[in-house]
């Protein structure tokens, strides 16, 4: 039992420091420099070139977002402007343009179905059920009649005002050249390729790039997103630092369900007669939906995290190395003497020994080694290059 402690003992106040062994063989080189190369590209190519990781980079992006719609349209048999279609009418990042309108006019607060249960019940006769007393507005609606939708709100075009700022760096942007008049404006519309920094937007234009139909979309109403993008190389001129949109169809999970597809809300307009008596229409909306997300990063030379990255390079190099050993190790002819010549177990006893025959004079290897002109090094030969 003691000697298993004292063993222990021993074993923990051991030091391990490394042994150079140069193993000359074609197979293990062309291994050890193909991993190196990879790992030098992965990092000059991803880490630097791509994720431009030498950069600090601002991802709290400051954004305000202000749009306008503009456009006529026709629709059960009433001409309809902006103040008809658009819901809210303040021009906010998130919006609706009415297609399609379903009215339900001079409803009154009477007893009909559907609305609040009063409390008022009355039994029926000769056993059969009774009937408790509603309290709604009626007539009741009818949401099943056919409306056709306004199509031309394809033709209706969209403004959007956005000027975002990077507070990391206090660099501030809009989503259009300060030098454009506003002749320039009034005249453009957004196209990804020929024009892809008019912030004027045709609605059916939306639509299609989202792969979407206008007829399916102003019958059941849906939703748009129209991402701003801003990714912004700081280390470049200011001015490359523009927008980029994209457009999805933000229900598009819901779209082919049996329930809830579409979106559609509900809102009143109240009146009141000669006599005090109050009156509402009632309409059901179909709506387009629209939402404006603006997301950013901007990025900049800085000495911290190239300096991080560039250890982080030189250290994952090392990988090599270690794949290489345990090729060395466990796969090519003469293991076992590799293993010999890489480990060697030293002890005080061993040092002390050698000391005394050769005062002076620091431990020796075995003889046979072939040394390298490497300084502490041991030069192994492999099958495939003659010793």
């Amino acid at each position: 039992m003691g000697s298993m402690l004292w063993g222990c003992v021993t074993d923990f106040f051991t030091y391990e420091t490394t042994k150079s062994v140069v193993v000359k063989s074609w197979s293990v080189g062309i291994i050890n420099r193909i991993v190196q190369l990879l790992i030098i590209a992965y990092f000059v190519g991803w880490v630097f070139f791509y994720e431009k990781a030498y950069q600090v980079s601002d991802t709290g992006i400051e954004s305000s977002v202000m749009t306008k719609v503009k456009g006529f349209g026709y629709h059960n048999n009433r001409v309809m402007d902006v103040a008809d279609y658009v819901f809210p009418s303040q021009g906010t990042s998130v919006f609706c343009i009415m297609t399609k309108l379903i009215i339900t006019e001079h409803q009154n607060c009477l007893l009909c179905v559907p609305g609040v249960i009063t409390g008022v019940c009355i039994k029926g006769s000769n056993g059969t059920k009774g009937r408790c007393e509603i309290e709604g507005w009626c007539p009741a609606e009818n949401d099943q009649i056919h409306v056709d939708p306004m199509l031309d709100v394809k033709n209706f075009t969209i403004f959007i005002k956005n000027s975002i700022r990077f507070p990391l760096f206090d660099v501030t942007r809009g989503n259009f050249p300060s030098t454009m008049t506003s002749s320039q404006i009034r005249n453009c519309t957004y196209h990804p390729e020929l024009n892809p920094f008019c912030p004027i937007f045709r609605v059916g234009d939306v639509l299609n790039y989202t792969g979407q139909s206008i007829e399916d979309l102003s019958a059941k109403g849906g939703e748009i997103g129209i991402n701003i993008q801003w990714k912004c190389n700081l280390d470049l001129s200011i001015e490359k630092c523009v927008p980029e949109y994209a457009f999805t169809r933000l229900d598009a999970p819901f779209a082919k369900n049996a329930v809830s597809k579409g979106y559609n809300f509900r809102f009143a307009k109240y009146f009141m007669t000669e006599n005090g008596t109050e009156f509402r229409t009632l309409h059901k909306a179909f709506a387009i939906r629209f939402d404006v997300m603006v997301t950013g990063t901007a990025g900049k030379f800085n000495t911290i995290p190239t300096l991080i990255n560039l250890v982080a390079a030189f250290t994952s190099i090392g990988l090599g190395t270690v794949l290489c050993d345990y090729i060395l190790l466990n796969f090519l002819k003469g293991a076992e003497q590799y293993k010999a010549k890489k480990f060697e177990e030293v002890s005080d006893a061993q040092i002390t020994a050698s000391a005394a025959q050769s005062p002076g004079s620091q431990l020796s290897l075995k003889e046979g080694i072939k040394s390298s002109y490497d300084s502490g090094a041991l030069s192994l030969a492999n099958s495939d290059q003659p010793l």
